[in-house]
């Protein structure tokens, strides 16, 4: 078996040591060819290539912005497998391996030995893919204030706890106040919008939080819209969200949809899998039912 081997060296728990780790537990399964990352979108032409190549299996070891890049790369039916080296590296563990990146490569080495392999839904949102989640608004908002946090020396984004803050921050300077300011076509107005083709919607300190609790990823696209958000009803609107219970509190839900259209009163940030997409006024999300083939 013939193994590309991807590393995005700048991810977060990604060391020489641990590459060299990795790379002799998926050495097990086949030949391994490792290739390093140097640049942004650079994840994306190398699975291009490994695609062009017609390589019997493909493994990207990154956080969860490598992993955005080398689905977008996709488009040979070669099958891909994910080691998580991020901060929260959603995608890997919720398709069910472990935190470990090295007991991770185990079992995708596994997997790849007895081409055991499950076929993912996708989403897209304006042209660009997403493994896990989106949205629009509040945690777009937040994601693009963690970017302009800048990173670490080494390049190493923050972590967790400056996500919250982040969040905290969009919050606050709207006064605790947000308002619908965008259109879910055919469902209602909301004030933001979380999608999602798989759950958990995210990890924070290792705690999954199923914002968008009945997305599969068999299924389709499903959209958790909140209609709006008062200083009086923050604490509750956040309870039900982050204990997976949306309907709990006043939001536009979605099931298994195939095309979620989104119109913004005004441009309004937008994120794919953690990925600022900058401003939109439309956001067009379709899902790519059973798109990849991914080593579990």
């Amino acid at each position: 078996m013939s193994i590309v081997f991807i590393v995005n060296p700048f991810a977060t728990r990604v060391t020489d040591e641990s590459i060299a780790v990795v790379e002799r537990e998926l050495g097990r399964a086949g030949a391994v060819e490792t290739i390093r990352t140097e640049r942004p979108r650079h994840a994306t032409d190398l699975v291009v290539e490994a695609g062009r190549s017609r390589s019997d299996a493909i493994v990207v070891y990154s956080g969860d912005g490598g992993f955005n890049e080398a689905l977008n790369g996709m488009h040979a039916d070669v099958p891909i497998g994910f080691i998580p080296g991020g901060g929260a590296s959603v995608l890997p563990r919720a398709l069910g391996l472990p935190p470990d990146p090295v007991e991770a490569a185990r079992q995708v080495a596994k997997a790849i030995e007895s081409r055991t392999t499950r076929r993912i839904t996708l989403g897209r949102v304006n042209g660009r893919r997403f493994g896990f989640s989106a949205g629009v608004g509040l945690d777009a908002e937040a994601v693009r204030r963690v970017d302009e946090m800048g990173r670490s020396s080494d390049g190493r984004r923050p972590g967790d706890l400056a996500f919250a803050r982040a969040v905290v921050g969009a919050i606050a300077s709207n006064r605790g106040h947000l308002d619908p300011s965008l259109e879910v076509v055919g469902l209602g107005r909301a004030a933001f919008a979380f999608v999602a083709n798989g759950s958990p919607y995210t990890y924070a300190m290792g705690i999954p939080l199923q914002l968008v609790p009945d997305a599969d990823f068999e299924l389709g696209l499903d959209i958790v819209a909140p209609v709006r958000v008062r200083r009086r009803s923050l604490l509750w609107t956040a309870y039900a969200l982050l204990l997976g219970h949306p309907r709990a509190a006043e939001v536009l839900v979605g099931h298994d949809l195939d095309r979620i259209e989104v119109r913004c009163d005004v441009p309004l940030p937008l994120h794919a899998d953690g990925e600022d997409l900058g401003d939109v006024e439309t956001a067009v999300f379709e899902a790519e039912r059973a798109a990849v083939s991914v080593l579990v």
